[in-house]
């Protein structure tokens, strides 16, 4: 941190310094009233990964059968005001009323990354639970960040009947010729396979989704080859680059208007 500079942005590794430029303003949305709502607790067993995931889920007074449904859920609501977000844009009339389930990450590094147990988990296991638990029928929008973004995805692509949406922020969709520096992540094969397979993919489960980048970062060029190729498979995209980089920040700023025209048009 900057000690001459008072303004800080939370993250996950503590705190940052902030530099807004001039024309900077924050998203609304942080100042509006939250629709009627209530936070609950769900336990997930994930036989797929020997393991249970325990969920934050937040549902609107108004019943509704949509569910949302974020990697690096506790993250994304501490540090990027998910909650707040969503139940400010339903008491707006911007988005439909939906139920938001915030998924921790566990094993983030082998479970977000291309993982088959973890796609499974979540296709098989996890999405039918929720929707027993929440009287849905409907696919879910799924959403994150980084190897979030990556995670869902994947996941996507495997067990596409899950989904409705997806809405994907900086996704760490690797390749060699962009990211080679990053070939000591120890499952960065495994996710070059797999960005390579959708890359190549003449057809695919397309689906509604939204994709948001900051236009300083490393992922830039490689989030720009994934919309193309997503679009040219018949996903209906939007790809937005923000003035930011890789951060809740600059992922918080991007929710609206790209996740809000999404959560519009995706059921």
């Amino acid at each position: 941190c900057d000690p001459g500079n008072p303004r800080r942005a939370p993250g996950g590794y503590g705190d940052s310094s902030v530099l807004w430029c001039p024309d900077y303003r924050e998203p609304d949305w942080l100042h509006l009233p939250a629709a009627a709502g209530y936070w609950h607790d769900l336990t997930l067993p994930v036989p797929s990964l020997h393991s249970e995931l325990a969920a934050r889920i937040w549902s609107p007074a108004t019943p509704t059968d949509r569910i949302v449904v974020a990697h690096d859920g506790p993250d994304y609501d501490r540090y990027a005001g998910l909650g707040h977000y969503l139940a400010a844009s339903i008491a707006a009339g911007r988005v439909p009323p939906a139920h938001l389930v915030l998924l921790p990450a566990g094993d983030r590094f082998t479970w977000y990354a291309a993982f088959p147990a973890y796609a499974k988990g979540l296709g098989r296991e996890i999405l039918p639970k929720l929707a027993a638990e929440l009287g849905s029928t409907r696919p879910v929008v799924g959403m994150g960040a980084s190897l979030g973004a990556l995670a869902m995805l994947h996941a996507q692509r495997r067990h596409p009947a899950g989904f409705a949406g997806l809405f994907l922020q900086s996704g760490s969709f690797f390749q060699p010729r962009h990211d080679r520096h990053e070939s000591g992540f120890p499952r960065y094969l495994s996710i070059v396979r797999f960005v390579g397979q959708v890359l190549r993919a003449s057809a695919s489960p397309a689906v509604r989704t939204a994709m948001t980048c900051g236009i300083v970062e490393e992922n830039l060029a490689n989030n720009r080859e994934m919309a193309h190729a997503l679009r040219g498979q018949g996903y209906r995209m939007t790809f937005a680059e923000n003035r930011d980089a890789h951060n809740w920040i600059g992922w918080r700023d991007a929710l609206d208007p790209h996740l809000t025209a999404l959560l519009r048009s995706a059921w």
